[in-house]
């Protein structure tokens, strides 16, 4: 069994070879932490966009999408407060040059104290046979001595945070005795603070352009067409404005593949109710936004609650729904009640009133809101990682096999004649004709058949129609499906309902 980090390494080298990520420029020699989706990872991510659509938008009577511009008044984010606090605290070592955000070298400290705490328990699991009272008392006496140092450090970590202290980040950093990955040496310079924005000019000409910024979030574009929807769409409180589109950040350190990067895309719903409701409503996000990942099928324990010890000063709940990738637990999504700041605020800068009209209380109040917030490259790694799977078969032979929840596959049905004549590749393309209406479908006849079921187990499609010699005589075809290698046969004017049926 391979270690977390050559997982990782297969997992991403995985989705180059079968066409879902590429690195950005690569004739180029690339551009860092900039990724493009393949031909099959363009899928993948349509999919995941249109489920999470579907759940949001479609499903919900209160819920309307918007897709705001990327390039927006730069007062937008003085009101926001990026243009003054969006910032990470940066850190450079001074003999390798590298530069890193100070809060991750800190967790990642933290992470390695928990692994530790994960290998004893897997020591005590292993040794189990023989265990005893002493084990207990030592195993159970290193690992409450491991938890211990990792809420002295929290505690002491979001104090600082809290405070804006950025010497007390460089101090801590130097009292746990971080080293450079790189370098291995503690000579680190200052923490000083680094604004995320990327900032461009609006302008034909450069001395009259004006400074603008391209956006660091989505949320923004929904609170500034908080009026325009309330009153085009006869909205009532509660209700939502969803929207999925692009972001961009310009990270400190860009890392761990597509997780973070400089460029990325959110699903974003911003869900705004009666002032004194939030709390009851973000309850009910933080439970309903972890029933639409479980329901795809993966298993609950790759997701946990992190709730948020510092809260941001606007807001008055937080929680991340963090998933298990690869490189331990990571935040996948967040809920946030952010109150009536963002409103406010825009109130405020824009001498606009951004207020909701309450018929029942015969009032106008500024509402307050809930927020889901979700990575879309995020999700595509989070979906990826966990469905690639390496499995040994009964002749001892190894299978590859990417087993990506149905409904989001790339492709659904791979049409594969036997061979290459007697009439087996026109019964073929007259099934990828017939199904291709209603389902994403691959045609494929090249290679022996075990040769093409492989490659299709690496890119994830669920089912394989096989047409045979048979089939010319009773019109049936052989269905395989990707999980269980089980085959079946069925007649092809079944083969559409039979899918419908097994995608739903």
């Amino acid at each position: 069994m391979a270690n977390n980090e050559d997982l990782f390494k297969q997992i991403i080298a995985h989705a180059k070879e079968y066409g879902y990520i590429f690195p950005s420029s690569e004739i180029y020699d690339g551009l860092s932490a900039v990724y493009d989706y393949g031909q099959n990872g363009v899928e993948l991510k349509n999919n995941i966009k249109q489920y999470w659509w579907k759940s949001m938008v479609q499903y919900h009577d209160n819920i309307v999408g918007l897709d705001s511009a990327i390039f927006m008044h730069p007062t937008i984010w003085k009101a926001s407060g990026h243009v003054d606090a969006f910032n990470d605290p940066l850190i450079d070592n001074k003999d390798s040059k590298k530069r890193y955000r100070a809060d991750v070298l800190i967790e990642d400290h933290i992470q390695k104290i928990e692994d530790k705490i994960t290998k004893e328990v897997e020591k005590a699991r292993k040794r189990f046979e023989n265990f005893d009272e002493k084990m207990f008392r030592e195993t159970n006496g290193r690992v409450l001595q491991h938890q211990k140092e990792i809420d002295d450090i929290r505690e002491r970590f979001a104090a600082l945070m809290n405070a804006n202290d950025l010497a007390g980040l460089k101090a801590l950093i130097e009292e746990l005795g971080i080293v450079c990955p790189v370098s291995g040496t503690r000579n680190w310079t200052d923490v000083r603070q680094f604004n995320l924005m990327f900032a461009t000019k609006l302008g034909s000409v450069s001395d009259g352009a004006d400074t603008i910024y391209l956006r660091p979030e989505t949320a923004q574009g929904i609170f500034v067409n908080f009026l325009n929807i309330y009153k085009t769409g006869r909205m009532k409180l509660p209700f939502g404005i969803a929207q999925i589109g692009k972001a961009f950040r310009n990270e400190i350190v860009a890392r761990q593949f597509i997780f973070r990067m400089r460029e990325f895309e959110q699903m974003e719903m911003q869900f705004f109710v009666k002032p004194g409701e939030e709390l009851k409503w973000f309850d009910y996000w933080k439970q309903t936004r972890l029933q639409w990942h479980t329901d795809l099928g993966i298993a609950p324990e790759n997701y946990r609650f992190h709730d948020h010890e510092k809260l941001a000063h606007y807001a008055n709940a937080a929680t991340d729904i963090e998933f298990k990738f690869p490189f331990g637990f990571k935040e996948l999504e967040g809920i946030h009640s952010r109150t009536d700041f963002d409103l406010s605020q825009h109130e405020k800068y824009s001498g606009k009133k951004l207020r909701y009209f309450d018929p029942e209380a015969n009032e106008n109040y500024v509402p307050y809101v809930i927020e889901t917030s979700i990575g879309v490259d995020r999700m595509f790694l989070a979906v990826f990682s966990n469905a690639y799977t390496e499995e040994t078969l009964e002749d001892g032979s190894t299978r590859v096999v990417l087993k990506l929840p149905a409904k989001l596959a790339p492709n659904k049905v791979a049409v594969l004649p036997l061979v290459k004549k007697d009439g087996l590749p026109e019964i073929g393309k007259e099934i990828f004709d017939k199904l291709k209406k209603d389902f994403m479908v691959q045609y494929e006849d090249k290679d022996a058949i075990g040769r093409r079921y492989r490659r299709q187990d690496a890119v994830g499609t669920p089912f394989c129609v096989t047409v045979d010699n048979q089939t010319k005589e009773d019109n049936t075809v052989t269905v395989r499906e990707r999980d269980t290698m089980a085959q079946y046969r069925l007649p092809i004017a079944e083969l559409a309902d039979e899918l419908h049926k097994k995608l739903r």
